[in-house]
Order: C-alpha cells, then structure tokens, then sequence
C-alpha cells in the first residue's frame, strides 16, 4: 500500500502484534513500545524514523499525554504525524483539542477507518522526509 514506517505505542502486547500484522500486510513495516518512555528514547537514539506515530493514550509509565507533550517540544519528532488509537473515553474534539493529532482512531479499531487514516496521513511520503509543507500531522482544520 505505502512506504514508510509506523511506530506503534501501546502497552497492550497482543494490540501492539495484531496492528504489525495487519500493517505489515498492507506493506508497512511497522515497529513499536509498550509505553511512551521507551518510544522516545527509541524516536531519540535516531535508529527509528516512522512515517507516523499510532499512539495509545492509557499506558503506565509514561503515558499518551506525556509522550505526546515531550515529542511535541523535540523539533524533529514534533514532525512526526501522530494518530491517536485508544479507547479513553474522551471525545474526538477533546483529543483533537488536547492532543493536535492527525487524526483519531477508537479502540476497538475498525480495520478499514485505521487504514484510510494512514492512507491519508502517510500517503507516500517516505520516511524521515516529512516536512511542514506536506501537510501531514496537521489537523483537518489546518490543511491547505
């Protein structure tokens, strides 16, 4: 389907697996953390470099909202479009608002809606050439 890399940050083993599986059919390779600490020293140490970020918001450790407000103040991984996939129980505006996604998935995730996101917000970008001026990791409302 696309190029690219997609780092998924859950903490749940057996969604971490089934969301590889199903990526990696549709020609991503995908890698991923279980918590937002271990995602970003990860992000950090340069050896991974995703097209997007699918980013659970309920982890221990360091959750969504930590990883999220931590990436966004690195200039380089700031520019990784984020996806948020969780079942938090808040409202779309309310992670659109607090969170500046590119888009939000709920859990349970629907096959087809994760993967018309991803066609959206990755499209065929390679990876680590994301840029401001391709519009991706913007919100609906901020899209030329």
């Amino acid at each position: 389907m696309s190029s690219g890399e997609i780092f998924i940050v859950d903490d749940d083993n057996d969604t971490r697996n089934a969301l590889s599986e199903l990526l990696e059919a549709e020609g991503f390779s995908v890698d991923g953390a279980p918590n937002g600490r271990e995602a970003l020293a990860r992000l950090r140490s340069g050896r991974v470099h995703p097209a997007a970020i699918l980013l659970d918001l309920m982890m221990p450790g360091m959750d969504g909202w930590d990883f999220r407000s931590e990436q966004m103040r690195d200039p380089e991984l700031a520019r990784v479009p984020v996806v948020i996939v969780s079942a938090s129980g808040f409202s779309p505006e309310s992670i659109r608002l607090q969170f500046r996604p590119a888009a939000y998935v709920p859990k349970p995730i629907e096959r087809a809606a994760l993967l018309g996101v991803l066609r959206e917000v990755v499209g065929s970008v390679a990876p680590g050439k994301l840029d401001a001026a391709s519009g991706a990791g913007k919100t609906e409302d901020e899209r030329p």
